[in-house]
């Protein structure tokens, strides 16, 4: 805080200087006139005290001055010292960005080539796939083609065949019956000679049972 300046009051010189007072009487003018020397003496050492402490005030304040120098000198010493350090780490953390940066950047390229590659991996896996659908199908269409021609042959050799079964089976029967015929009416034809042979061949074999003591009746 300033202080109010101080104006010393005029000096003794000064005083002399001064334009003269109207005389009084002499008694009175002589009191007065030491009266105003012992004042001056008492004046003088206020003001030389004044001034020593006026000395000592301003050497305080310059005190004070330079002691708010110097911590000022050493908080702006610190904030540099901080806005230097602040400097390193944002230059670090940029170079740790762009490290970073760069690993990600690397990374992307690596996982696009890697999902470019597995696209046309798999694209190529589509149009195999593809062709050997087409592949399939048209060897299905061929196969089902070649099925029904093989069915259409099967049932028109099931038809020859069942009509040559038939064919034969009327020739088999109509062979059967001549053969029939022909038999029964050779059976019909020996019979009698059959039955004269059996008759004999029955009599004789009576005859030899009874020759070992058997009964034909008991048979």
């Amino acid at each position: 805080m300033s202080r109010p300046k101080y104006e010393p009051p005029p000096s003794l010189q000064d005083r002399k200087e001064m334009p003269p007072k109207t005389k009084e009487k002499g008694t009175k003018a002589g009191a007065q006139k030491k009266k105003r020397n012992a004042g001056a003496d008492v004046e003088a050492e206020s003001m030389r005290r004044l001034a020593l402490l006026e000395k000592e005030v301003l050497q305080d304040c310059l005190a004070l001055q330079r002691d708010e120098a110097r911590r000022a000198k050493a908080s702006e010493d610190q904030l540099k010292q901080r806005i230097k350090d602040l400097e390193a780490e944002l230059e670090g953390a940029r170079s740790e960005g762009k490290a970073i940066y760069a690993e990600m950047s690397r990374q992307c390229r690596s996982l696009q080539e890697a999902m470019q590659s597995r696209s046309r991996q798999l694209e190529e896996e589509v149009e195999g796939l593809r062709e050997q659908l087409e592949l399939c199908q048209r060897e299905a269409e061929a196969a089902q083609r070649e099925a029904k021609q093989a069915l259409g042959e099967r049932d028109q050799t099931l038809a020859q065949f069942r009509a040559h079964v038939a064919d034969m089976e009327a020739k088999y029967e109509e062979i059967l019956h001549d053969s029939l015929d022909r038999l029964l009416a050779k059976l019909r034809d020996v019979k009698p000679q059959w039955d004269g042979a059996v008759l004999r061949l029955h009599t004789r074999l009576k005859e030899q049972l009874r020759q070992f003591g058997l009964n034909p009746l008991d048979l």
